[in-house]
């Protein structure tokens, strides 16, 4: 059973209260660094930074609705290799999951790296939070904060939440170390702190919070955002299976594709040194590219948009944990995400298996299992 504390929150000062928590974390002596979302000092913006002073911790802010990268990339970067000290790493859920993914395909570890994962409110699309901020991003972010965790949802002067936090029923972040409870939480005077591994109770002792119970409300609130959340995915996966359920439709879904890969490098789990779309394997001579204008009067360009995806369907539908960042990458605002959660979700539901669930979990076609797929081998 996890065991849980309570992080008081002075002056109605719910970032302030995070900040402290983050200082106390880099405190430790088993700590050498923190990776955080900080806002960018030359701009409004939040990105993932790695900060070792303290007083850097002042910029931080994880609540704020700005989501420009999935940090399991960057963690994985931090941690593919022994660093010689530890960082503790604030992530999102999905985040959190992309990094499992990430670690059972050998580009992560978790040695040196302890994960503080905090209740996900979501997060607007890259354009969208730029424009909606505002020079006061402190005021931003409180105002953001009061209305997801209000009830009145993510939604703000004309901005909402990126289609990708609409339909996500994981809001809360298993395989954390640590995670910093929100929901069902009155976050103007405490918010849940909850050690959920030994490397988190290790760690926690350390931070001397008062030991609390989970209060009733929180179970609650989390099972209703689910299931409003689950409701909203459902209906998403049926409008996307009706634009998408032949070639021509899945042609027309994805006809403004430019091939620029932005998606591809965008998303966590996506992993290749080398991928066989930017090898000579689809760079045409001349020649074919007429060869097949000529077999039916004309041809789109680029060529090899709707097998690109495919491809990419192939492969990654077994790891996509939904995060998004494939839609929140396109310069054409295709949905990608929605036809890679639709595909994914079926595809995992198949093997029984959900990405990010569980490093013991091993990978659909990792292993051999005897009595898997019967109604297809014939067995």
């Amino acid at each position: 059973m996890a065991k849980t504390a309570q992080i008081d929150v002075k002056d109605n000062d719910l970032l302030g209260a995070l900040r402290d928590l983050f200082r106390a974390v880099l405190a430790q002596d088993a700590i050498q660094a923190i990776l955080v979302p900080r806002r960018l000092p030359m701009k409004n913006g939040v990105m993932p930074t790695l900060i070792t002073d303290p007083e850097q911790l002042d910029g931080a802010d994880p609540l704020a609705p700005a989501f420009p990268i999935n940090g399991a990339k960057v963690v994985s970067r931090l941690t593919r290799k022994a660093s010689g000290g530890k960082v503790a790493a604030v992530m999102r859920p999905c985040e959190i999951r992309a990094f499992i993914e990430l670690v059972k395909l050998n580009q992560g570890r978790t040695e040196d790296l302890v994960i503080i994962g905090v209740d996900c409110l979501g997060a607007y699309r890259n354009t969208d939070y730029t424009r909606w901020v505002g020079d006061d991003m402190d005021e931003a972010t409180r105002k953001f904060v009061t209305g997801v965790l209000g009830g009145g949802g993510g939604a703000a002067d004309g901005v909402d939440l990126a289609p990708a936090c609409q339909v996500c029923e994981q809001p809360v972040p298993r395989g954390a170390d640590i995670a910093v409870g929100l929901f069902g939480m009155d976050t103007d005077k405490r918010v849940l702190l909850e050690a959920l591994t030994p490397a988190g109770e290790a760690l926690s002792e350390g931070l001397r919070y008062k030991k609390a119970d989970p209060p009733l409300p929180r179970r609650k609130e989390i099972d209703r955002l689910v299931a409003e959340r689950t409701a909203a995915r459902d209906t998403m996966f049926a409008e996307t299976h009706e634009a998408t359920d032949s070639l021509e439709k899945l042609t027309g879904y994805l006809a403004n594709c430019v091939n620029c890969y932005n998606c591809r490098v965008a998303c966590p789990v996506c992993y290749c040194r080398e991928c066989v779309f930017v090898t000579d394997v689809f760079d045409h001579e001349p020649v074919q590219y007429l060869r097949w204008a000529d077999q039916k009067g004309l041809i789109k360009m680029p060529t090899d948009t709707v097998f690109y995806h495919i491809t990419r369907l192939a492969h990654m539908s077994t790891a996509c944990v939904g995060c998004g960042q494939c839609s929140n990458a396109c310069p054409n605002d295709i949905p990608v995400m929605e036809l890679f959660r639709s595909i994914a979700h079926r595809t995992q539901l198949g093997f029984e298996y959900e990405a990010g669930r569980s490093l013991e979990e091993k990978p659909p076609l990792s292993e051999f299992r005897e009595e898997e797929y019967p109604e297809v081998v014939g067995i």
